[in-house]
Order: structure tokens, then C-alpha cells, then sequence
């Protein structure tokens, strides 16, 4: 019974000590009721005035990023990255279908928002990601969404805004956050 008990928390330090061959992404595996829950997003730098919101990283299944001061859920900008693990997506076989889909989606999910190509970022290890340009017509977030792929991983990285001031107060900021990003 007492091995029982230990075996969650033994799967756990496993998960930990494995080393990493590709993307350099948090695992986390927390026991429940049901199961295990497990949260995978990619290990952000440190940045400056920036902090995650651990409760809204569980919640959403991201890595949130809010600013000083504020939450994820009442800052005007946030940042996030999410990893995908790709054998859990199967039918997703190429980076350009991701975006694709993701594309598909937020057209049917925001009516008449412009999706515009913008320059690419470079990451610390010199890996180049497409990034992406989500603008409303009229209300609703700007959004800049870049896509990477490392190993066995997509990467999205996001920073959503209520106002275009909010957005282009920080896209410096997000910018150098993938700058930052190494595998």
C-alpha cells in the first residue's frame, strides 16, 4: 500500500530527471482523482517586469505571462507559449498545418479579423519561427502569434492585446522573449 502510495510521486521525479533531447519544455505531472494531469509548455527566459501566473498556466494549459503588478486575467497585455506534443496531435503532420488550422479557426471564431504574415523572429539557438499578425476590425484583441517547431514539439508563442497601444507597447518585449528562447 505504501509503494501505491509512492508511485505517483516517483513518476513524477522520472519526469524530472529525464533529460531533454528536444525543445526545452516544462513537464509537470500532478496526481488526481482522475488520473494525472499533465501540463507541457516551453521554459521561458526571464524577462523584466514580466512574471508567470502560475494558476492561470495550469488553468489554460499554457505558460502565462502577465505583467508586474497585474494578473493574467486583468492585464491588458499578456504573453504565452504552449507546446504541443505531436504525437498527441496525429493529424497535424507539417508546421504549415498547424497554422493552417489555427488560421481556420480563429476566421470562423472572429469574423473579419485580417491575418497579415509579419517577419519572422530568430530564437537564441538561431531557429527561425513564422510569426503572424491577428487584427480586429473594430473591437477585440490584437493578437502577434508566432509558430516554431523543435524535436517532437510545435511551439506557439502569443501576445494578446485589448488595445493596439497595449500591443505595440510590448511587442519589443515579446520579440526579445523569443529571442531569448533556446532549446
Amino acid at each position: 500500500m505504501v509503494l501505491m502510495r509512492r508511485l505517483p510521486l516517483f513518476f513524477i521525479a522520472l519526469l524530472f530527471a529525464a533529460p531533454s533531447a528536444q525543445a526545452d519544455i516544462e513537464k509537470i505531472a500532478i496526481p488526481g482523482e482522475k488520473g494525472m494531469s499533465f501540463y507541457w509548455w516551453p521554459k521561458l527566459p526571464s524577462i523584466a517586469g514580466w512574471h508567470q501566473d502560475k494558476d492561470a498556466s495550469f488553468h489554460l494549459s499554457v505558460n502565462a505571462l502577465a505583467s508586474d503588478n497585474s494578473t493574467f486575467s486583468n492585464s491588458e497585455t499578456v504573453m504565452y507559449a504552449k507546446a504541443i506534443f505531436k504525437p498527441r496531435d496525429p493529424e497535424i503532420k507539417s508546421l504549415e498545418m498547424l497554422i493552417a488550422r489555427d488560421k481556420k479557426d480563429f476566421l470562423a471564431n472572429v469574423p473579419g479579423v485580417e491575418i497579415r504574415e509579419v517577419k519572422s523572429l530568430v530564437t537564441a539557438d538561431g531557429k527561425q519561427f513564422k510569426s503572424f499578425l491577428f487584427i480586429p476590425k473594430g473591437s477585440g484583441n490584437w493578437e502577434r502569434v508566432t509558430y516554431g517547431e523543435e524535436g517532437e514539439f510545435f511551439l506557439i508563442f502569443t501576445v494578446s492585446s485589448r488595445s493596439k497601444s497595449g500591443y505595440d507597447a510590448t511587442e519589443i518585449t515579446y520579440e526579445k522573449l523569443i529571442g531569448l528562447y533556446k532549446e
